[in-house]
């Protein structure tokens, strides 16, 4: 259940305590009554009332107060829009009443207050003790809720958005662990999951390059001898002139290209295979940013300056998850400060701009940051593979929109994401 609906919930019952607790109170005072003196006051005044000429409205209603203030009473008739409530709340006030008859039918309702003066000022006293209490009560189960919800369940939505994360590979960031949670020992094991799976991922990127940058070689230095294979095969073909011997030439040579082929084949999807990760363009609400950027808050402050511009885009939701990720991975782990986003539009696409207050990177370093494998001078020390902006790029590109690097005017560096309008 949802913190906000178990407050609901106890906001309801808590409101239906009171209305009940309220209704019973002066109900079970008790007190004498002469009924014999009632009966004989309300025939009374029934015959007085009966007496009196109805279709004069003014004079009647004025006779009507006259006897209400001589006999102490509260008198209503049947003909009143309001017959039915002031009866029922006479009756639930604990008020005595009686009939008015005007040949054996009802035409009316003739009420005393028979409490006693201690009586009301005690159910009154009773009530302003009930309003303090329900008062007291509501507050203190906030504060239970709000204690709850800040001590067990928000680390847990933190754990929930931290596991979210680890799913998309996204292993740089830490899981931030506050002074008073109590799952501490919890939330630590999580993040040296975190970092032992880090330290896998990085020993089996490592293996992998390791084994793209052999074959690489190896492809690259098989190229030398077929070219020379080749070269030899033309010097032999203008050299000799029989048929047998040319015919055998051109077997290698047509050999020699076929390896020479495959050889190329395997160098370039050696080194282009990066960029066969699988983009897929959809139509998504431009509002899905919002959310990427709300999984943000647990690993570092993130300031949204504006709103999202409302409208469909062309975009891979999961990708463009991956592309935030990394930007913002990128700008907490080397600039180390806030990250700032700003958004703006124009007639085909939405500009996502992510800032932060670091030191900038070196202006000849710029254009080389989206290339594949490299790594600024000033990332001694930190962990990275120089893949993040390089696949963002990628991923951008494929989605039909782009990616930009660039310092910060006063200090900072920005990356700009494009996004294309449906």
């Amino acid at each position: 259940m949802k913190i906000r609906y178990l407050a609901i919930v106890y906001t309801l019952l808590l409101l239906l305590s009171g209305l009940f607790l309220w209704n019973r109170i002066g109900k079970e005072n008790g007190f004498s009554i002469d009924m014999l003196e009632l009966n004989t006051k309300a025939g009374k005044i029934s015959e007085e009332i009966l007496a009196l000429d109805m279709t004069a409205e003014e004079s009647f209603q004025s006779e009507v107060g006259k006897i209400e203030e001589e006999y102490d009473c509260r008198i209503t008739f049947l003909s009143d829009k309001n017959y039915e409530s002031v009866n029922s709340r006479w009756i639930r006030d604990g008020m005595s009443v009686f009939d008015v008859r005007e040949n054996g039918v009802i035409v009316g309702k003739i009420a005393f207050d028979t409490r006693p003066p201690e009586t009301k000022n005690l159910a009154q006293k009773q009530k302003t003790q009930l309003l303090y209490s329900l008062g007291a009560a509501y507050l203190a189960g906030m504060l239970l809720i709000l204690v709850i919800w800040y001590f067990y369940i928000r680390p847990f939505r933190q754990l929930s958005s931290f596991a979210s994360s680890v799913s998309k590979g996204n292993l740089d960031l830490p899981l931030q662990m506050t002074r008073h949670n109590y799952f501490g020992a919890f939330t630590e094991s999580f993040d040296r999951m975190r970092e032992e799976l880090k330290k896998a991922s990085d020993r089996e990127n490592a293996a992998n390059r390791s084994k793209k940058e052999l074959v690489a070689e190896l492809s690259h230095d098989i190229k030398t001898p077929v070219a020379t294979i080749k070269a030899t095969c033309e010097v032999m073909e203008v050299k000799y002139k029989d048929p047998d011997m040319l015919e055998k030439v051109d077997v290698i040579k047509s050999k020699a290209s076929s390896v020479e082929q495959l050889v190329d084949n395997l160098f370039k999807a050696t080194l282009e295979e990066m960029e066969e990760l699988k983009v897929e363009q959809r139509e998504e609400s431009s509002l899905i940013i919002s959310d990427m950027l709300n999984d943000l808050r647990f690993y570092g402050e993130v300031k949204v300056r504006g709103d999202i511009p409302q409208c469909l885009i062309i975009a891979d939701k999961l990708r463009l998850s991956q592309v935030i990720d990394n930007i913002a991975g990128n700008s907490f782990k080397y600039a180390k400060t806030p990250l700032e986003v700003e958004f703006s539009s124009d007639e085909k696409t939405v500009h996502v701009l992510f800032s932060d207050r670091g030191p900038g990177v070196p202006e000849e370093e710029i254009p080389l940051l989206t290339s594949k494998f490299y790594r600024g001078s000033g990332v001694a020390g930190k962990d990275g593979s120089g893949l993040g902006l390089y696949l963002a790029a990628v991923f951008m590109e494929r989605m039909g929109g782009g990616l930009e690097v660039r310092n910060r005017d006063g200090g900072g560096f920005t990356v700009e994401i494009v996004l294309k309008k449906v």
